[in-house]
């Protein structure tokens, strides 16, 4: 049986992952993205079983139209957006996934996404960037930060992630308030926020942070309107999707200075393409999604991974999604 494992930007595969422990069993990892899918077709050819790292190659019907060898589809995470489930199932896909980590506790599971929002809150609040690369070229002391404590975190989703963001807040002594369509202010209360309009988490907000799962509805949903309302000293905080955020008026916004800066670890496509305007865009920390990326997670995953395999391979496929 062949297994292709893709995307292993890291090369962290085979260090983190007992792929040893399959017998009759081999395995090819691939390092670099496959965008186009004439090549994907021809690096999956008599694969069985495809590894994919979350939602960095997309499997739609006319990807598995493709892959006639292709059984069985391990995705890490428990939702993938970038795979047809309905297609996988009517090609005799089996899709299973990894709960990303093998703790107990939900709190846990989010950790990582969350201390990295952190990482980003700090990084454009004391200008950490700009400071070191300043250092470096023997500038001393060039910009002047801004404190959290006093200010206001506004949390865009208040889900199990954006609970753990707002707590952290707490700890800063922020004033926490939030919002999403289906939150209420007995929730809000609950972590430790204040519910607040959309309106008003845009308006009032000195940081803005994103904690949405990308839907139909949630596409766009912080767009030019959004932005403008935003204050001039405030900054957004994008470690959900990148297409929650419109990016283009993020350009603008960044651009014509209407917000104080912005650090960002997802984007509209990913690996972010050379040319994308966002890179030009002053006052920006732009990550390439490494929120789930440490060695913690990674190590859980792939566990998971061949955990998975191993049960599809005796009959009784675990984890399994389903459209």
């Amino acid at each position: 049986m062949k297994i292709v494992v893709l995307d292993d930007y890291q090369r962290a595969a085979r260090d983190l992952g007992p792929f040893d422990s399959l017998p009759g069993v081999e395995v090819e990892v691939l390092h670099e993205h496959i965008a186009g899918l004439d090549e994907l077709a021809a690096a999956l050819r008599g694969a069985e079983v495809v590894v994919a790292m979350r939602e960095r190659t997309p499997f739609l019907a006319e990807t598995f139209d493709r892959l006639p060898d292709l059984r069985l589809l391990v995705t890490t995470g428990m939702v993938n957006a970038a795979i047809d489930l309905a297609a996988a199932a009517a090609h005799g896909v089996t899709v299973t996934g990894t709960t990303m980590s093998r703790s107990a506790t939900s709190s846990n599971r989010s950790s990582n996404t969350a201390e990295l929002t952190w990482a980003l809150i700090l990084a454009c609040r004391r200008h950490v960037v700009t400071e070191d690369r300043a250092l470096r070229d023997g500038r001393w002391q060039t910009t002047v930060g801004t404190d959290l404590a006093g200010s206001t975190l506004g949390v865009l989703g208040l889900g199990r992630l954006g609970t753990q963001v707002a707590r952290i807040g707490q700890a800063f002594d922020m004033r926490v308030i939030a919002w999403s369509q289906s939150l209420t202010p007995e929730r809000a209360a609950e972590a430790g926020a204040t519910w607040v309009p959309k309106d008003e988490l845009f308006a009032a907000g000195d940081v803005l942070t994103v904690h949405l799962k990308l839907s139909d509805r949630t596409t766009g949903l912080v767009g030019a309107a959004e932005l403008a309302a935003m204050k001039p000293t405030a900054i957004l905080v994008n470690t959900s999707r990148g297409p929650i955020v419109d990016e283009k008026a993020l350009v603008t916004a960044l651009t014509a200075g209407t917000i104080a800066g912005a650090g960002l670890d997802v984007y509209d496509t990913e690996p972010l393409p050379a040319d994308n305007p966002l890179l030009g865009a002053p006052n920006t920390v732009l990550l390439p999604h490494l929120g789930y990326v440490t060695e913690a997670a990674f190590r859980s995953m792939y566990e998971q991974v061949i955990e998975d395999v191993a049960a599809w391979r005796a009959g009784s496929p675990i984890r399994v999604l389903t459209a």
